[in-house]
């Protein structure tokens, strides 16, 4: 009686504990031996000729420096939780984003050139995120398939299906 007891228990409590994601780093997304990415830092924008801000927005999307970047093969198919910026591709009636690109700093994709494709990860979730400032990060956590995609605006060499969105605020 006690062995079923305590069989149940665990089974009850395994999911509980193969549920807690690995916390990533964006680092730990380019393998040890690929070659230095050093990024384009050529201005998006010839502000000289702009008459306004509104074109700025309007003006083509810069090119991607490493849209074939090498990626981490042992990544697929870990349960992590990985921190950043969210790119949106797809906006429901709602307002909310439901595909979008996950990046490791502010403004890529828009208003900078888009990182290595090693660097971006192109998220699908069922109930997406209000954005209602694109400059807060966020956490991600689901399934990493490491697998290529292409969107407007960038190369991803990561996917995910999102489980879980919350803001990101720093652990002291």
């Amino acid at each position: 009686m006690h062995r079923a007891l305590l069989a149940l228990l665990l089974l009850v409590a395994l999911p509980t504990w193969a549920a807690q994601p690995k916390d990533l780093s964006w680092q730990e997304m380019i393998p040890a031996d690929a070659p230095p990415e050093i990024p384009n830092m050529q201005p998006l924008h010839d502000l000289s000729s702009m008459a306004d801000a509104l074109s700025v927005e309007s003006a083509p999307a810069a090119k991607q420096d490493l849209p074939d970047a090498p990626v981490v093969q042992g990544l697929d198919g870990q349960h992590i939780r990985l921190p950043g910026y969210i790119v949106p591709l797809e906006v429901s009636e709602e307002g909310r984003t439901t595909e979008f690109l996950l990046v490791p700093y502010f403004g890529a994709c828009i208003h900078v050139p888009p990182p290595p494709s090693n660097q971006i990860v192109h998220v699908k979730s069922e109930v997406g995120v209000k954005l209602d400032e694109l400059y807060q990060p966020y956490w991600i956590e689901g399934q990493m398939q490491v697998k290529p995609s292409s969107s407007e605006l960038a190369d991803a060499g990561y996917q995910m299906d999102a489980e879980k969105i919350y803001i990101y605020e720093l652990q002291e």
